[in-house]
């Protein structure tokens, strides 16, 4: 294969993550525009309420991915990974545009769960074809490309989203996301080719992955931890917009911003973590602990605004690569499986967010109370770390690794 056809490849790849991003957060910036389409009459009485409410999309894609990824990783054992990423993006196409042209909140609450179900099983797919697309020994690099196209969705894309949502509806926007799932569908399979075989022999192996106590207290880690800047992401329009008195065209700016943080926060979080990784676990979650007490206190301000969520993001990304790393220290040797509990674990962080982040606001507590929720899940995730590393990390022979791609 010449340079040129692999590297079409891995850009193929890497627009799903791109898609992906697109859908998993453009949907934050859009919760006015959902919760007065879809729940006028709550909207009416209290706007508060009705976004709050709004927020279980959020919740409702992640939950999806939560149930979908490790079952389809089980499931899909002996299918190649060329056509299991096909059939993934095809089920993105479907389900994102179900979600788009709901007429009501209920079935709306159903197409997003059903467009989260293949998420954490497109990374584990694409991530394995991308790490043999580069030869041996590149698994973790693999997975790194396609995690770039999410992390390059939140610093362009979902802020272009939120624009073209505003401008014209979210309908529009999330039918644009479904095109983009289509244009990676299109893209996968005129450019990628067929390496290698499917998986493990059978659900019973990938299943057996599961095996590694440690490696689920990570994973808990990686929940609790995440939900806290999932909390204060997706109602940053409405602290956008009412707390700090912007205007709606702002908010794009504003996620664009927390996506300049999070691309910032991974590439020095992966540096740290090579150096010292027990460091990096505990630093990192004292670093999210302070910068979500400092968004708290000047996020009504504009520029206060606008530096609290680079921080909040940048120092929430930088735990990523550290967490990753000690899921392949506590249980090494990653596949599918382990990709797809990894992904499972990012989006309970995200449904655990949006929910606790939309139930204070619900309670009259006002925008910045998801902040305070951050605070505590951080606190929570930093107690959890340090119980993870006192314990001893158990042999190869004795468990089977859950890693794969880290994700947002």
């Amino acid at each position: 294969m010449t340079s040129l056809r692999r590297n079409a490849a891995l850009l193929a790849l890497a627009l799903g993550g791109f898609a992906i991003g697109l859908t998993e957060f453009a949907a934050m910036g859009l919760l006015p525009q959902v919760a007065q389409d879809l729940l006028p009459e709550q909207y009416a009485h209290s706007p508060e309420q009705a976004i709050g409410q709004a927020g279980w999309l959020i919740s409702a894609y992640a939950l999806g991915v939560v149930a979908g990824a490790p079952a389809i990783a089980a499931l899909s054992a002996r299918l190649p990974r060329k056509r299991l990423v096909t059939m993934l993006l095809a089920w993105f196409v479907v389900g994102t545009a179900a979600s788009a042209l709901a007429p009501t909140f209920e079935l709306a609450l159903a197409g997003r769960f059903l467009a989260g179900i293949p998420h954490g099983a497109y990374f584990g797919a694409a991530g394995l074809l991308a790490s043999r697309l580069l030869g041996p020994g590149s698994h973790a690099r693999g997975f790194s490309l396609v995690i770039a196209g999410l992390t390059v969705a939140n610093v362009v894309g979902v802020p272009a989203i939120t624009f073209l949502g505003q401008i014209s509806n979210w309908r529009v926007a999330n039918l644009a996301v479904s095109a983009a799932f289509a244009l990676t569908l299109a893209a996968v399979l005129a450019l990628v080719p067929e390496v290698g075989g499917s998986g493990p022999a059978s659900p019973r192996a990938e299943l057996a992955s599961l095996r590694s106590g440690q490696v689920w207290l990570v994973a808990l880690i990686a929940s609790v931890g995440f939900a806290g800047f999932l909390a204060v992401y997706t109602y940053a329009a409405p602290v956008t917009t009412v707390v700090a008195g912007l205007s709606e065209s702002t908010v794009p700016w504003v996620l664009a911003t927390a996506g300049v943080g999070m691309t910032v926060g991974n590439v020095l979080g992966g540096v740290a973590a090579d150096r010292n990784l027990r460091l990096s676990l505990i630093g990192g979650f004292t670093a999210v602990l302070a910068a979500g007490a400092f968004f708290w206190v000047v996020a009504r301000t504009p520029l206060g605004l606008f530096a609290g969520i680079f921080l909040v993001g940048a120092t929430s990304m930088f735990l990523s690569p550290a967490l990753q790393a000690r899921l392949i220290q506590v249980a090494p040797g990653a596949q599918l499986m382990g990709a797809a509990v990894s992904q499972s674990a990012m989006n309970v962080a995200n449904s655990l967010g949006a929910w606790l982040g939309g139930l204070v606001i619900a309670q009259g507590l006002g925008y910045l109370s998801p902040a305070v929720v951050g605070i505590a899940l951080a606190a929570l995730g930093l107690a959890l770390t340090v119980v993870n590393l006192r314990r001893p990390v158990e042999r190869a022979d004795q468990a089977v690794v859950v890693a794969g791609a880290p994700a947002v």
